[in-house]
């Protein structure tokens, strides 16, 4: 009879998103919203929920209001069978200090891994968009014996010197881990490929306390997961890679297969917005046997369609009022309102942002309650868009929070 090992899932959502400025002004990256319903934090827990692992601690720290909130609000499961999401706070347990790095944070929570006792611990990112089933890298990591296994994705090598790098044998040990190298070494069955690190790691529970203890006793450590905790193990050769390309996923098609998207940048968030909406799109939020979960809106009425507005190639969430306008190739989430002869085109629209009449407004993003008042144009002229907004360097203008223009 197999017996089922006892696994911990610690998510780390401490990160500030400097580069996704300005939605990251007023909350935790995590926490910033994605495709029309959702936030970024929901694709890590619901590939987690969805594999069966219902004891997950959120590790946060940077203006993490927003994201306990959705996580207390969205994410209930039923404590009386053993199941929890909880967000775990910098405690200070070891000093009066903040987390000074990814290994400091679980080392500072080593308290919740000693109350739980499990055999192995999932260590993955918050803000990354993409579907798993971790439970086939838990059994990889299982049969391989290893101390720690790393999730490895595919990508050219030519781009691939923008990632922390795996080299790995015909055995999947690795025996180099490199950031960000000149010349990444390829895979061993393709020369033209490269294995970027994932940032999502399972551990044997014993190997990593002790090796975050004696990271803790480095002081010339970053205390750094990747840079640091891998490193550690790679050096002992104890460290093997899982190919992400061998994760199935039920209702995945050859489409959408191995998607994942490090949305870390406004251009790499605006881009893998522009995946979600084609006909058959590069990533399909559609596939209900291995669904995203969030928070309910069943509270909020059906988008609505008046006086001739239209949408074309667009996702449009519940409460949203299309009056007359114009929406094409975009993304709307929930209550956004497009008055009377207003142009929306290639753009993602958080909660609740209003677009007045006859205003125009192309490849931007407009963060949550923002009121673009009438006649504005957006996103036609660069220049005037830079003497106005921040703007990135793909040329997605980007209107912050609450912002009236």
């Amino acid at each position: 009879m197999k017996t089922t090992p006892n696994v911990l899932s610690i998510v780390l959502a401490g990160g500030e998103g400097k580069r996704l400025y300005p939605f990251t002004a007023d909350r935790a990256k995590p926490a910033v919203p994605f495709g029309g319903n959702y936030r970024l934090i929901d694709f890590v827990l619901s590939n987690l929920v969805n594999a069966g692992y219902y004891k997950i601690c959120v590790l946060t720290q940077y203006k993490s209001h927003s994201l306990d909130r959705h996580i207390s609000q969205s994410w209930q499961l039923s404590g009386l069978a053993g199941q929890y999401i909880t967000p775990v706070p910098a405690q200070q347990r070891l000093g009066k200090r903040w987390f000074t790095g990814s290994a400091d944070a679980i080392l500072q929570s080593l308290n919740l891994v000693y109350d739980e006792n499990p055999d192995y611990i999932i260590v993955f990112g918050a803000d990354h968009v993409y579907r798993m089933d971790p439970e086939q890298m838990v059994e990889a990591h299982i049969a391989s014996g290893a101390s720690v296994t790393v999730a490895g994705l595919r990508v050219p090598r030519e781009e691939a010197t923008a990632f922390g790098v795996i080299q790995a044998g015909e055995d999947n040990k690795i025996e180099q881990f490199l950031e960000k190298p000149a010349e990444p070494p390829s895979v061993p069955d393709d020369p033209e490929v490269s294995f970027a690190s994932m940032g999502n790691y399972v551990f044997t529970a014993q190997a990593l306390i002790d090796a975050l203890k004696e990271d803790s006793e480095n002081e010339n450590s970053n205390h750094d997961m990747g840079g640091d905790i891998i490193p550690m193990f790679v050096n002992r050769n104890e460290a093997y890679v899982y190919d992400f390309s061998s994760n199935f996923v039920p209702g995945e098609t050859s489409r959408d297969k191995g998607y994942w998207r490090d949305v870390g940048t406004v251009d790499a968030f605006y881009e893998a917005h522009m995946d979600l909406i084609s006909v058959h799109p590069v990533f399909n939020l559609y596939n209900q046997k291995w669904p995203i979960h969030t928070a309910e809106t069943g509270n909020l009425p059906p988008a609505k369609f008046v006086k001739g507005g239209i949408a074309q190639s667009s996702m449009v969430s519940a409460g949203c009022i299309v009056s007359a306008g114009t929406v094409r190739n975009s993304v709307l989430s929930e209550n956004v309102i497009v008055e009377e002869g207003a142009t929306v085109e290639g753009c993602v629209l958080m909660p609740g942002v209003r677009v007045g009449k006859g205003a125009v407004v192309r490849h931007a993003i407009v963060d949550k309650n923002a009121q673009i008042t009438e006649g504005q144009i957006i996103g036609v002229d660069r220049a005037l868009d830079e003497e106005r907004f921040s703007v990135s360097k793909g040329g997605v203008v980007c209107v912050g929070k609450n912002e009236t223009v």
